[in-house]
């Protein structure tokens, strides 16, 4: 097989295949294409000499903003991906079923990088969240819109992975968990998993996982008290472990006020990790406390998860949620997406959303994208000297 991109020397680390080793990466007509030893260029081949690097899958964020333009929150996707290493932004309820088709036209079929999106249940999404305005969507039932959101979630299944819903004090307040309710019937209709924000009580943690479904997403999973997964003691709560063994799946969407070291130090030590990391970047904190989706991984690293482990919650784990295990996997035939990574060795400073500081002595720093089969950015090309073949 001709290919049109190798990969050279890279440490490669995909979980899919159980594969920590050194391996070149090609990729042909947008696919990966294979995963071998010293694999053949030929006169039209372009290789990258990634030795000493990691390539892992394409990066995939499970919970982020990218309604550019459409919202208040949108940050530009593109951009996201050339500096964060992730190819797969998924939109977390930035649109609702009567602004999806403005998403789809003018944000999603636009975008290099691949987005997908689960679907707000409110029919305008998350459209009052800006640093002056604060409008719990989900407190005002008049606008849920349980039968436009099933039809939308139906026409549009190529793009549309969820459904979505944010309750808690500040995104439902009187209204407690009818939304949530409301959310899971539509995702029952039309046969997808829905992903439920949760912040302050009411509703309570153990409320909100008791109702989710195996497939189901809770995200915010690490969140501060009140509404932490830890009791006082800093033991993980039997609902939560309960709610995983059905297959409840526990995603950090850490956010500008939604993870916290002193729980993620609890669920650590109870065996506890995260099944999917993802940053929850939008305009509010893009600029901190979660900055990207490789500092929010980052920041697992520096409390002990193996970077194995890591990793596969950003790609593996994420593509599995998502349904489509084509996505954060580099076996033949899956998508053409993979990220070059280094592991920066010193002192770094992280921080949490309640204002605690955490000093680490590793960064993981994305170097470059290849996306769709081929590498996504000149700039950070030039960092990777071209051999053989084409440059």
């Amino acid at each position: 097989m001709a290919y049109d991109l190798i990969l050279r020397g890279g440490r490669v680390v995909d979980p899919s295949q159980k594969l920590d080793g050194v391996r070149d990466v090609a990729f042909a007509n947008g696919k990966v294409a294979a995963v071998g030893a010293s694999l053949a260029a030929g006169p039209q081949t372009q290789v990258r000499d990634v030795t000493g690097y990691i390539v892992t899958p394409g990066l995939i964020d499970l919970h982020t903003h990218v309604y550019w333009g459409g919202t208040s929150l949108g940050i530009d996707a593109d951009e996201f991906c050339r500096t964060s290493g992730v190819t797969t932004s998924v939109d977390t309820g930035s649109a609702g079923p009567g602004n999806f088709l403005g998403f789809r036209k003018h944000v999603i079929e636009r975008s290099e990088a691949r987005i997908l999106a689960y679907l707000h249940v409110s029919f305008a999404g998350i459209y009052g969240f800006s640093k002056n305005t604060m409008v719990g969507e989900s407190e005002e039932i008049r606008l849920l819109a349980p039968r436009e959101c099933a039809e939308i979630a139906d026409a549009n299944r190529d793009m549309i992975v969820g459904v979505k819903v944010r309750v808690g004090r500040h995104s439902s307040g009187t209204q407690g968990w009818a939304a949530l309710k409301m959310a899971l019937e539509v995702a029952e209709e039309v046969g997808m998993p829905l992903m439920a924000h949760i912040d302050h009580p009411p509703p309570s943690y153990e409320d909100v996982i008791g109702l989710l479904r195996g497939g189901d997403i809770l995200t915010h999973a690490f969140r501060p008290f009140p509404n932490s997964p830890a009791d006082g003691q800093g033991k993980v709560k039997r609902a939560v472990r309960e709610a995983r063994e059905r297959g409840v799946i526990f995603d950090i969407g850490h956010g500008m006020g939604s993870f916290a070291f002193k729980t993620a130090r609890a669920m650590l030590a109870g065996g506890f990790p995260p099944d999917t990391i993802s940053s929850d970047v939008h305009q509010l904190c893009i600029n901190g406390p979660a900055f990207d989706q490789v500092t929010t991984m980052s920041k697992f690293l520096c409390m002990g998860m193996e970077l194995g482990d890591v990793i596969a919650a950003s790609t593996l784990n994420a593509g599995m949620a998502l349904k489509r295990p084509e996505y954060g996997s580099l076996k033949p035939g899956s998508l053409g997406d993979a990220t070059i990574l280094s592991v920066a060795r010193g002192k770094f400073d992280y921080v949490d959303v309640v204002g605690e500081h955490l000093e680490g002595d590793r960064k993981i720093v994305a170097e470059g994208t290849v996306l769709k089969g081929k590498w996504f950015h000149s700039a950070d090309a030039a960092r990777f000297p071209a051999q053989g073949g084409r440059a």
